[in-house]
């Protein structure tokens, strides 16, 4: 007989119910709990950045113009503010340092003053390079293998008041502006271009020294210039919307002049020595062909004394074939892109 007020005691089988059962419970509080919150990723380091270069760093002719850089007719959103933003978007973010990019630099402004007019000079860009400065990233060499003086050469009307803010001459002012093709290329404009192209390569690499000097540890980037007149010519013909011609009155027959004894060789020039300094070349000259100052509006680039959006002084500055918004944007994301397939991300 049970004796009174004695439980009964459990079987095996009910010991592992119990079990059992305390075991789901346990899981379906568990279940039930909220995920933990996942650790926050550290903020990417930025990479202190500066920018060397002329206008087509600066972005000569975009408006607004940056007030603290009048002279230098940069604008207030210029490329680096392009590629800034775009390679944030890929978790690389810059401390840019110092933007020192100023129309009508050539590569000696790297270390030597650059004449302003006026009395007023800018110091060599180099000053704006530190020891901690970690990229580097330029655009210079169109002005010291003489592009506006190639313009110039070839433009009666840039040898008048229409070029006043062209500060560069032409090489030859009692040659003719219609017979440049002859002067250049026959003439003794053929050998000003090869000493200008020697002077170009050198000064090339003075700049990788310098740098290397001033920023030890910096990765550097050479930008090349986007290219100018197209593989078709003929749309050069049209108008632009305002009645100018994207090329001014440079000779039809001057046109392949630009393309392939100034732009196409500087831009492999700048190519070489990069690679001889072990500098990251953007190539902007093969990408943008199909977008040139000759594709109305969808044009790239300012037509030659095309109004731009720039008023100083009460005049609004003519266009010298520098990248307009549309092509500052376009030339940024390419930087960017490249910038940021040489840091690992996306494609090379």
């Amino acid at each position: 007989m049970r004796q009174a007020g004695a439980r009964p005691v459990a079987g095996p089988g009910a010991r592992v119910r119990t079990a059992v059962c305390a075991v789901a419970a346990v899981l379906l509080a568990v279940a039930a709990a909220p995920p933990p919150n996942p650790p926050n990723p550290p903020n990417p380091a930025k990479i202190p950045t500066v920018f060397l270069g002329d206008a087509s760093i600066g972005g000569y002719g975009i408006a607004p113009v940056d007030q603290g850089a009048l002279l230098c007719v940069r604008a207030a959103e210029n490329l680096p503010d392009v590629i800034e933003d775009q390679l944030a978007d890929q978790s690389i973010l810059l401390d840019i340092t110092a933007d020192v990019s100023c129309a009508g630099a050539a590569l000696h402004h790297v270390w030597e003053e650059q004449d302003l007019g006026g009395g007023m000079t800018a110091v060599p860009q180099k000053r704006a390079l530190k020891k901690e400065t970690k990229l580097v990233i330029a655009s210079l060499g169109a002005g010291t293998a003489g592009l506006g003086r190639v313009l110039k050469q070839c433009s009666a009307r840039l040898r008048g008041t229409d070029g006043a803010h062209l500060p560069d001459a032409p090489v030859d002012a009692d040659s003719p502006a219609r017979g440049c093709r002859s002067y250049f290329t026959a003439g003794a404009g053929k050998a000003w271009l090869a000493d200008r192209f020697e002077r170009t390569e050198k000064d090339l690499d003075k700049l990788f020294s310098e740098i290397r000097s001033e920023s030890p540890s910096a990765d550097t980037v050479l930008v090349g210039y986007p290219r100018l007149v197209p593989k078709d010519r003929t749309r050069c013909r049209a108008a632009l919307p305002d009645g100018g011609k994207p090329l001014g009155d440079v000779p039809e027959d001057a046109w392949p002049l630009l393309d392939e004894k100034v732009q196409a060789p500087l831009n492999a020039l700048m190519a070489k020595v990069s690679k001889r300094h072990g500098a990251h070349f953007v190539d902007l000259y093969a990408t943008t062909g199909g977008a040139t100052a000759c594709d109305g509006t969808d044009r790239t680039v300012g037509g030659l004394l095309e109004p731009s959006g720039v008023t100083l002084l009460h005049q609004r500055l003519p266009w010298y074939l520098w990248a307009n918004e549309t092509g500052r944007d376009g030339n940024g994301d390419a930087v960017a892109q490249s910038i940021a397939a040489m840091y690992g991300h996306g494609p090379a």
